[in-house]
């Protein structure tokens, strides 16, 4: 796994992670999961790797060799 999320990139998401997992504490019923997709956020942020950046040919890392 090469990395293709950047620094920005990665702060973005570990804000609207923790955000969006927020709301598995806050929301009553089902609508309370949706919060676990902050998770996800929090995961590619940490491994520095997007799955659907792949696909889509993005990459936001600036690799400097």
């Amino acid at each position: 796994m090469k990395a293709n999320v950047g620094t920005t990139d990665r702060i973005v998401r570990i804000v609207l992670g923790l955000i969006v997992l927020s709301l598995f504490f806050i929301l009553d019923g089902g609508w309370k999961y949706i919060g676990l997709v902050g998770i996800v956020l929090l995961l590619t942020a940490f491994i520095k790797f997007c799955p659907l950046y792949t696909l889509f040919g993005i990459n936001t890392c600036s690799n400097k060799k």
